[in-house]
């Protein structure tokens, strides 16, 4: 074992360092759309109108996400300008913040080796790292968690009482950015910890409460924020209906509400969903993480209670995200410290037993597959540069063939990392620049910084999330023809609608130039059709910029 930590100690500031490369290139590539330009656009909104408490999207009074991510998001504008890379650099910076309370967590459930092994897993699984480039809420979630688990720790070990305010603040920010029901997954291991250890005295320890209040304290400016936009003007229409309470939305419809499928915002899933989206969205690690699970529910004899801090919470939050009817891929992200975790403590247990080359050999066939895959991707999809694209894919394979391994731990990371770089240079390098091209709105928005940015903009039965985020100004959505006349009277200026919309306009007399015409795809819906490079055209819509005289 020691001989294994040494080999680790060695070369793992440079799996770090390849780590946090392979996340970097998301951050220059556009923002995608729905989610993330609507959230990049929400942020733009406030610091264009100086309002940090009324949210804004889709043309009306927003209520669907708490403020965290939009205030965030605001704050690196203000810094570096309204673009996509100061949208996603404080998100960034979170998830940077979460390896760090990872190692810290891991270290003191477990020891320093697991603590590298974790931080490893963690720094390049493929929802996390997705997660970086189409940043919504949880590279945010995802560290307030984790880091409020850690203080929480050190409040338990009696630790200084800055640990019971950092707490507070973390868990408070985590709140503000998903809420109320994050708690589950901060403080539903500690609860289990609890109980399983009768530790009864715990649940009126005055450090505990002392956490909770200073954490409502610390959501004050969201509760504000809320009574402000909503509860104080009852007339505002929210969800088609007025008379829309912020705060009760806060603390029920959007939690509650969803889980029983009762508020607004309804949804539809099965049980069996996340156990295999964590399949794909955990890869490289997926193996492990199953051998993981089976070897604590089956083998290990070392079980300090303890560490239900973060197997209680994982398995609560994983129950409850099953049983929601509200389900999406990313919702899991906020696991991925837990999963890594326990990851990295199995194969710890297990780094100096024979059985673990099996696992090593598992990795080592599935980056072969991976590389099979992204090939064959990149001749069907008739991508540019595929043949660099093929000469860097050969490459990982066949440097991480020709490394000689010190033990099986060490196979399996550089067999991860490979496969890593060969996901993340295909995607970031590759594929997602030549998604984005399809992403109209933003082509449509070059036209308009190319042509005049100082004329109003409307979209006109054709919304684009891009569009709005990229234009120079606010865009007017416009969705009757009564409303398009009332912006017509500011000409010149630009619409962005669809072509047979455009014709018709023409047609009718309207004195205007198109200045654009984009191909649009949603390309977060991907289908065979759009990906096979002779199909392609028959799958794709157009639409047309006008430039109206």
């Amino acid at each position: 074992m020691h001989d294994v930590e040494r080999a680790l100690q060695r070369y793992f500031p440079w799996l770090v360092i390849i780590g946090i490369a392979l996340n970097v290139p998301g951050l220059w590539l556009e923002i995608i759309e729905p989610d993330g330009a609507l959230y990049a656009t929400i942020a733009k909104h406030m610091v264009q109108h100086n309002d940090w408490i009324n949210l804004w999207g889709d043309g009306h009074d927003w209520l669907d996400k708490p403020h965290f991510p939009f205030w965030m998001a605001a704050i690196s504008y203000k810094l570096f300008g309204i673009t996509g890379f100061a949208y996603k650099f404080p998100a960034f910076l979170f998830w940077l913040l979460g390896l760090y309370y990872t190692f810290l967590t891991a270290r003191d459930l477990f020891n320093v080796t697991v603590a590298r092994i974790s931080v490893l897993i963690s720094a390049v699984a493929l929802h996390s790292t997705l997660a970086n480039f189409d940043v919504r809420a949880e590279p945010y979630l995802t560290t307030c968690i984790i880091a409020a688990v850690w203080h929480m720790l050190c409040v338990y070990q009696k630790k200084s009482g800055i640990h019971i305010v950092a707490a507070a603040f973390f868990a408070a920010c985590a709140i503000m950015t998903k809420g109320i029901f994050v708690l589950l997954t901060i403080g539903g291991g500690w609860v289990l910890f609890w109980v399983f250890t009768s530790q009864w005295r715990e649940f009126l320890n005055y450090r505990w409460w002392a956490m909770l209040i200073l954490c409502f304290v610390f959501i004050t400016p969201e509760l504000y924020s809320l009574y402000a936009q909503f509860d104080l003007h009852p007339e505002k229409v929210v969800f088609g209906k007025t008379g829309v309470s912020g705060l009760k939305f806060f603390f029920w419809d959007s939690q509650f509400g969803r889980f029983f499928n009762t508020g607004p915002i309804k949804g539809s899933g099965n049980v069996t969903f996340f156990m295999h989206t964590t399949l794909w969205a955990f890869l490289p690690w997926s193996v492990g993480l199953v051998s993981a699970i089976i070897y604590l529910i089956r083998f290990d004899t070392n079980r300090m209670p303890l560490r239900w801090i973060i197997y209680g919470s994982t398995l609560l939050t994983f129950i409850l995200f099953s049983l929601s009817r509200f389900q999406l891929p990313h919702y899991i992200v906020i696991l991925f410290p837990y999963f890594s975790i326990i990851t990295g403590y199995f194969l710890y247990q297990k780094a100096g037993h024979i059985k673990l080359s099996i696992l090593a050999k598992v990795q080592q066939v599935l980056v072969f597959l991976v590389a099979i895959a992204v090939i064959g991707l990149l001749y069907w999809t008739g991508l540019k540069n595929e043949w660099l694209a093929t000469g860097l894919t050969c490459f990982i394979v066949a440097v991480v063939n020709i490394i000689r391994f010190e033990n099986p731990l060490q196979r399996i990371l550089y067999n991860g990392y490979a496969m890593a770089a060969i996901i993340y240079i295909f995607l970031f390098l590759f594929f997602y620049p030549f998604l984005l091209q399809y992403q109209s709105g933003r082509s449509a928005a070059r036209a308009i910084w190319a042509n005049n940015p100082e004329l109003p903009v409307a979209a006109y039965k054709s919304f684009s999330y891009s569009l709005e985020f990229y234009a120079p100004a606010d865009v007017r959505l416009v969705r009757t023809s009564q409303d398009l006349d009332a912006f017509l009277a500011k000409k010149p200026c630009y619409i962005y609608t669809s072509p047979e919309l455009a014709d018709s306009l023409l047609n009718a007399g309207m004195k205007a130039d198109i200045l654009a015409a984009p191909e649009y795809f949603r390309i977060t819906k991907l289908k065979g059709k759009f990906l096979n490079k002779d199909t392609r055209s028959s799958a794709v819509e157009k639409r047309s910029l006008l430039y109206v005289r």
